[in-house]
């Protein structure tokens, strides 16, 4: 690679393999994959994308994307060729008037957040606060407000688009509206968004948050009744079902220190609603009650120290048409033996606006699904792979029975690909694989949960 050729094509910085800083700019968050590029561009300006396109595109370079936060299966950043870095375009624009905001792509959860929350308004948005709002946006976006307001896709107004010829357009309803359904579920295949709108509503400063935790040994009959109590749950609560080892911190008595614990963790967007969530504290005797009024923000970031970068991460998932007795029992058999000290499965809650849009609105198709299952996988060390992913593969296999064959693609791991993406997609996927055609014809963006155009 031509490096005064490339720095042709753009204002900001190159990061080259003999430079200091190159390996940090080069790491990702899931430390199982150790990837090489043959240069970074650091880009500061859509035209900065849009050279940067052109160029990989004329050499037929390998080009790889990376934006604001991490990607399970780590494809964000491939072995040789070009990578794309985002991050630096974070500019938020925030126009209370309209209740929309538009973003860069190098903006987090926890950015937005930021500054949505001083207008009182907030986007659907993952449960971590250092994901990437547009490429969670991407592919769906699903977190604590999906049941009342819809994913962070179906909160996408417009947004600003590179395709692969480098030619920068606006899509929306009204412009492009082929690729503007496309992006909106079907991940980075379709071009490097630039920018996107994205539409507010009234949430917080304050809501009812935390976790009510209880010993795993009752998990059967505590699942049934979180079960029974999410079938007439108003959309404005969701409630996760998390299983994880209780670490050895002071907040866990001593006697529950790596033990399987099950967490219903809780957010309400009333923070008064505490008689909403009562009959969650009375399933049992709660090893810990932690539910109260509490920052949005803070809410939105209880999980972020669970999935620091420079762990080692394996995901798996699975739609459910129910959370039924099977899945309950599936669960119940293998979260004894969790391998992984920061492993953690649970049951994702959907419905609600999520399933008032239509499966064919967007290129999102799994509408249909009452909850998700999830296992995040999550170790330190190499020596550690065979036995979590030997544990991670056989609790998801056995998962699959009582599952309806689709799976959140965002969700989907580094060894599922290229088969589990049209499982994501479904009966979307043969028009996807057409507008692939059309608007990246070579499949220059094929580092992603990839969409062959042949």
């Amino acid at each position: 690679m031509n490096a005064s050729e490339l720095e042709a094509h753009l204002d900001g910085p190159i990061v080259h393999p003999e430079d200091p800083g190159f390996d940090e700019a080069r790491s990702l968050w899931n430390t199982r994959f150790d990837r090489r590029p043959q240069a970074i561009a650091r880009v500061t300006s859509t035209a900065d994308v849009a050279g940067a396109v052109r160029f990989a595109a004329e050499r037929g370079l390998d080009l790889s994307v990376r934006g604001g936060g991490h990607a399970y299966a780590a494809q964000t950043v491939a072995d040789g060729g070009l990578l794309i870095d985002l991050a630096a375009m974070d500019d938020i624009e925030v126009d209370a008037g309209t209740s929309t905001a538009r973003i860069g792509p190098g903006v987090t959860c926890a950015d937005l957040d930021a500054a949505t929350q001083s207008e009182g308004l907030a986007v659907p948005l993952p449960t971590v606060s250092s994901v990437g709002v547009i490429g969670a946006a991407l592919g769906g976006g699903s977190g604590y407000l999906a049941r009342r307001f819809g994913l962070t896709l179906d909160n996408v107004v417009a947004a600003e688009v590179v395709t692969a010829s480098g030619e920068v357009i606006e899509v929306s309803e009204d412009a492009h509206p082929d690729l503007f359904w496309a992006i909106r579920g079907g991940g980075g295949n379709f071009g490097v968004v630039t920018s996107m709108t994205l539409r507010l509503h009234e949430v917080g400063p304050e809501v009812l948050g935390g976790q009510v935790i209880y010993s795993f040994d009752d998990a059967d009959r505590l699942l049934r009744a979180y079960r029974d109590f999410m079938q007439d749950a108003p959309r404005d609560l969701q409630c996760y079902a998390f299983c994880f080892r209780a670490p050895p911190i002071d907040l866990f008595p001593a006697d529950t220190h790596g033990h399987p614990v099950l967490d219903f963790v809780i957010c309400h967007q009333d923070p008064d609603a505490a008689d909403a969530v009562q009959a969650i504290r009375e399933f049992g005797e709660p090893v810990l009650d932690l539910v109260g009024p509490a920052p949005y923000t803070q809410v939105q970031q209880s999980f972020d120290a669970n999935l620091p970068k420079g762990h080692r991460y394996l995901s798996r998932a699975h739609d459910l048409a129910e959370l039924s007795d099977g899945a309950i029992a599936t669960m119940v058999e293998h979260v004894p033996d969790m391998a992984g000290a920061f492993t953690a499965a649970y049951f994702d809650p959907l419905g609600g606006a999520i399933a008032d849009v239509g499966s064919s609105e967007t290129a999102f198709a799994g509408r249909g699904a009452a909850f998700g299952f999830h296992i995040i996988a999550g170790w330190m060390e190499p020596e550690g792979d065979e036995a979590v992913i030997d544990w991670t593969t056989a609790f998801a296999d056995d998962m699959a029975e009582h599952a309806t064959g689709g799976v959140y693609v965002n969700l989907i791991g580094d060894d599922e690909m290229p088969e589990r993406v049209s499982d994501a997609y479904g009966p979307n996927y043969d028009r996807l694989v057409r507008l692939k055609r059309r608007w990246d014809p070579t499949n220059l963006f094929g580092n992603n949960y990839n969409i062959p155009p042949d």
